[in-house]
């Protein structure tokens, strides 16, 4: 990129880590110096963004939602799946508004930054498995990263072993692209493959608007457990928006702190504006937990909680290394299925199927614990993806082109 003195503020955005070397990196911060605010990231969206996710996820909960859940991708595609007839829980069958939302959200968001971009054929069928070990591995801790972050507001401390299993599962994913993990680079495609995952969520839409027969809508249970419909939609199509913008996930979040360190805040403004998202989404999630009295702390007898931590650790454990190898938890797949990714729709298809499955073969945590089935669903996705990183790594080389990219 020529003389580093001349790099501009927006040029910061567009340096890669060229390898593991961070040293070279690190060094490069003594020489720079970029202004708080830059074109590329301002960080009050990112702020905006992590108010926006806490404040409307706590309201929902107080309005209907599952206690300590505000928007949970797990939970939600758990209750997606029983609605259109892939399990039979009874208590998990509602087509969830804000999952709806979410996709939606992102695609006309993208549309109208002009960032709507068809691009796949990164191991699809990988990210598909992928995405099925990521719901397990939710389903077994009983939430997804930003529930986690809802527990955590909420009070809930047997969450922050969850958070210690996340932050591991990245730890782990990292070093394997450290050591040239790559799932291959995308290609561009025609746009009508992109259109799959967004016409698929204005189906769903339409079915919920319509509620016909074949729709199957819980009357009791976590399913039966929701917002006002519509207020759930403008919440999911918002956050959408705003998480396309700002490409907002939790484990993007952790893995960019560990793989630039705390100098890349005044390096890089995008890990600043994640962090800032992060911290922000806790702060009002907990201010506006306490507002509403659904704030309550202790170990015991917490929503959605149960005393398998050691479990609830490895669950996490497994999202967190699952997300690193596919670049994003589930609500990222979710914002970039909408915005024309399609190796994120089929992780997203994935993320469904696990759903069905953790119904259907009871592997997900409950008030009593972990159950076996689920005990040993995580010891082997653990093994899967080990296996997975094993080999898919290219020797000789460090952290591929197509994971650098968005480490901006």
């Amino acid at each position: 990129m020529g003389n580093l003195s001349e790099i501009t503020a927006k040029d910061v955005c567009k340096i890669r880590p060229v390898n593991w070397v961070l040293g070279r990196i690190r060094n490069w911060t003594s020489s720079l110096t970029i202004s708080s605010e830059t074109e590329c990231y301002p960080k009050g969206l990112f702020i905006l963004t992590g108010a926006i996710i806490g404040i409307t996820g706590v309201i929902l909960s107080f309005l209907g939602n599952p206690a300590n859940t505000g928007f949970c991708v797990s939970c939600f595609m758990e209750n997606i799946a029983g609605s259109i007839g892939l399990h039979g829980n009874t208590r998990m069958q509602y087509l969830r508004p804000e999952i709806i939302g979410f996709v939606i959200g992102s695609f006309f968001m993208s549309l109208y930054k002009k960032e709507f971009r068809a691009t796949g054929g990164s191991s699809p069928l990988l990210r598909y498995f992928v995405g099925i070990l990521m719901i397990i591995g939710c389903a077994v801790f009983m939430g997804c990263p930003i529930k986690m972050v809802f527990k955590i507001a909420a009070g809930d401390l047997t969450a922050w072993i969850g958070m210690g299993g996340l932050v591991a599962g990245v730890y782990i994913g990292l070093k394997f692209l450290e050591r040239g993990f790559s799932l291959g680079r995308p290609n561009k495609l025609p746009a009508a493959n992109a259109l799959l995952i967004p016409l698929l969520m204005a189906s769903l839409l339409g079915v919920l608007l319509l509620k016909p027969d074949f729709i199957s809508l819980s009357s009791k249970g976590a399913g039966a457990q929701h917002a006002p419909l519509y207020l759930s939609l403008i919440a999911g199509l918002g956050i959408g928006a705003l998480g396309q913008s700002t490409g907002f996930c939790i484990t993007g979040g952790i893995s960019r702190l560990f793989l630039w360190g705390s100098k890349e805040f005044t390096f890089c403004p995008k890990t600043t504006g994640l962090a800032l998202g992060m911290v922000s989404f806790f702060l009002f999630a907990f201010v506006a937990s306490i507002l509403t009295g659904q704030f309550s702390l202790g170990w015991y007898g917490q929503p959605s909680s149960n005393d398998s931590h050691l479990w609830n650790f490895f669950g996490m454990l497994l999202v967190g290394f699952g997300s690193v190898l596919i670049k994003g938890c589930p609500f990222r797949q979710l914002i970039a299925a909408g915005q024309g990714d399609t190796d994120a729709g089929a992780s997203v298809l994935g993320m469904l199927t696990g759903a069905a499955l953790v119904q259907n073969w009871g592997l997900g945590g409950n008030a009593a614990g972990t159950p076996y089935e689920g005990k040993i669903a995580i010891l082997l996705g653990l093994c899967a993806l080990f296996a997975v990183g094993l080999l898919y790594r290219k020797r000789g080389e460090t952290f591929a082109p197509e994971f650098q990219s968005g480490l901006d």
